[in-house]
């Protein structure tokens, strides 16, 4: 039986210079965030009359953030090696890893709840002194109101309220629970108290479970192989809606159990997913070539969760993990080796768009190198241009670019913050 317990190990210095990191994660809302604990009487906060997107990029010594409306560059902060961005899911605070921890990035951006309203501030983005320590430190997943982390060099899940993330992460409140042994997982928060984790090893991984909150196993599957990627989609009635990926087919939470997505193909990899709890249907990529190297397929899959069937598109282009997202009405969002940003109806597949965004490109033999990527906040999706050093900014609804910015950096890895929930 795995036991939950309360104990982790937070340690707390200046991280300017010697940053770890690497992260990921999926769901998506658009509440407001309720108060901000993070605030400290120090702080430095100017009231605005609404939050603006804040563009949060990585680059080769640093972290930019910028405006997301104007492209001005409001802060950078010095950081070596290569560092992983993911969301905490508060609107505000963004997780860095690179190795053997994770430290919190505070974003700026404000909003207090005050009864039927907000009150909205921005402060200067800076790196704080929160860092958790994670050997290996990988995959970061928002739902259900609470973030998990997950540690691939012990195997160690740690979830926080993501309403107060940052002082739930500095006052060490977490939940911890330890998987049977290390290995490239991942952990998803589920309601009631439940998280959704993987099993496995560094040489094989076959199985998830989900645990009740004494930590007993109330469903599981050994018919994961491979497992990678996750996304969380709407819930039904009853209980939350997770897919993962697999080296056979994709495999579905829903309701309690398990269910196997059939595919025509013996071997078929979706290790990438994107969903929303606002929509059934989960993007995911499709590779079906089991001794590629760098496999560059040009089809997508559509999971439907709830007829455990994925439909595919072929878009007559190849794209990358970095290269999809969702938009706020579920449509897929894809931008392919041709520079097309390919925006889908999530249910029939039709392609609504194609924008020409960037030049042609294609995906580096080691991933780690910058290229273009895509992330979604509100009705616009923000695709980076690595080879021209420019960020695009895309209305999705009429598929037009409404803005480009120059870069002093060319930019790596990005996450965009709105001060709400994700």
């Amino acid at each position: 039986m795995l036991t939950p317990s309360r104990t982790l190990q937070i340690t707390a210095g200046l991280a300017a210079t010697a940053l770890l990191l690497s992260a990921c994660g999926t769901p998506q809302n658009t509440s407001v965030a309720s108060s901000s604990p993070a605030v400290t009487p120090t702080e430095q906060r100017q009231e605005v009359t609404s939050l603006t997107p804040r563009v949060v990029m990585t680059y080769d010594g640093g972290i930019m953030t910028l405006d997301g409306h104007t492209g001005q560059v409001i802060a950078e902060t010095q950081a070596p090696g290569f560092l992983r961005l993911s969301r905490l899911g508060d609107g505000r605070h963004v997780a860095v890893s690179s190795g053997d921890k994770f430290t919190v990035f505070d974003t700026g951006p404000i909003a207090e709840a005050h009864g039927d309203h907000s009150h909205y501030y921005t402060t200067q983005p800076t790196l704080t002194d929160v860092e958790l320590q994670a050997p290996e430190a990988g995959h970061v997943v928002t739902n259900g109101g609470r973030t998990a982390l997950f540690a691939d060099g012990t195997g160690a899940v740690s979830m926080a309220e993501t309403n107060q993330v940052l002082a739930d992460l500095r006052d060490g409140d977490l939940e911890t629970t330890r998987t049977q042994d290390p290995h490239h997982g991942v952990a998803v928060p589920l309601k009631d108290n439940k998280p959704l984790i993987t099993q496995g090893t560094s040489e094989q991984r076959t199985t998830v479970q989900v645990l009740d909150a004494h930590g007993e196993v109330m469903a599981k599957t050994h018919d994961c192989p491979g497992v990678h990627g996750e996304a969380v989609a709407e819930p039904t009635e009853t209980d939350d809606v997770v897919t993962l990926g697999c080296e056979n087919g994709p495999v579905i939470y829903r309701d309690g159990a398990f269910h196997k997505v059939a595919v025509a193909e013996s071997y078929q990899r979706s290790g990438n997913q994107f969903g929303t709890t606002g929509s059934a249907v989960v993007l995911a990529d499709y590779k079906v070539d089991p001794d590629a190297e760098l496999e560059r397929p040009t089809r997508i899959g559509l999971i439907k969760t709830r007829t455990d069937s994925v439909q595919t598109v072929d878009l007559g282009s190849a794209y990358w993990f970095r290269s999809m997202a969702r938009g706020p009405r579920g449509e897929a969002l894809v931008l392919t080796y041709n520079g097309e940003l390919n925006i889908l109806d999530q249910h029939s597949g039709e392609v609504l768009h194609r924008v020409a965004v960037v030049d042609p490109w294609e995906e580096n033999d080691e991933w780690q190198q910058p290229g273009p990527a895509v992330q979604v906040s509100g009705d616009h999706a923000y695709v980076t241009d690595a080879a021209r050093q420019k960020l695009h900014v895309v209305e999705i609804a009429s598929g037009t670019v409404m803005d480009s910015f120059e870069l002093p950096h060319t930019p790596n890895e990005f996450v965009v913050v709105s001060g709400r929930t994700r």
